[in-house]
């Protein structure tokens, strides 16, 4: 897909990763749609970019149903889904303070996992009306998982839970949509210098990037946005989990 006169909703795209993935899209020719909580932030770089935001919590029916009505209004069609939102708190199965809090778990996974394909299935039915464009391709969705999904750490069980499960929902979704020519393809960030990294102490920043084999640095938002644009442009990217990590695999602390 040539991003140029596209449509592309982009969640968590305040900052981090989405903000980075959103300047990609406008660079590129493109129309985001910015999704995020953040109403101060995300309506400033809306304006920047020449985007719409639309303030929106990813986890309700209701509000992304809204927002992809104004798409509707203002642009007419949906060309593509780039889910960013995501939150990752710290808490053990087990600590001095007791078990898990069940309801911080549930908060996870309804952001991370339920957030995701909340806005994937209903962004799909909005892009499965587009007329077919080169090998009948109708839309992309680009979820966002995390090598956590595979390595979590101590502190991490509800966030690898969440992103294991945007994973394990990558090849049946794609095998779900592609009678409508839509694609799925999750990204798997591995350390990346988002805000919620960005809030550490220095320190610890430079010891996690000193982990990365190669490149050893943190990962960029402008790293995840060139996959991003690679994977909107290659039509024979469908139903896989890219990992983007400089070859880190993650230990247990």
């Amino acid at each position: 897909m040539n991003l140029n006169d596209k449509t592309i909703l982009i969640t968590g795209a305040a900052s981090g990763l989405g903000a980075g993935t959103a300047r990609m899209i406008a660079g590129a020719g493109g129309r985001p749609i910015l999704l995020d909580l953040n109403a101060e932030l995300g309506q400033a770089l809306a304006e920047e970019l020449g985007g719409l935001f639309v303030r929106t919590d990813v986890s309700s029916e209701s509000e992304v149903q809204a927002a992809l009505a104004s798409v509707q209004d203002k642009f007419g069609n949906l060309h593509g889904v780039v889910n960013c939102a995501g939150i990752a708190p710290a808490a053990t199965t087990v600590s001095k303070r007791g078990a898990h809090p069940l309801e911080l778990f549930e908060k996870v996974i309804k952001v991370n996992l339920i957030g995701t394909f909340n806005v994937a299935r209903l962004g799909a039915e909005m892009m499965q009306r587009n007329d077919p464009g080169e090998d009948g391709e109708r839309g992309v969705i680009i979820n966002t998982a995390s090598v956590a999904a595979f390595e979590g750490q101590v502190g991490q069980v509800a966030y690898s839970a969440s992103k294991g499960g945007i994973v394990g929902l990558t090849v049946p979704m794609a095998r779900d949509l592609a009678r409508f020519g839509i694609r799925v393809v999750t990204i798997a960030p591995g350390i990346f210098g988002t805000p919620m990294l960005s809030a550490m102490p220095q320190d610890v920043q430079d010891s996690l990037a000193a982990q990365v084999p190669f490149p050893a640095r943190l990962g960029t938002p402008e790293d995840y946005a060139a996959l991003a644009k690679h994977i909107f442009e290659n039509r024979m990217l469908n139903g896989e989990t890219i990992r983007l990590d400089g070859a880190v695999r993650m230990g247990a602390r």
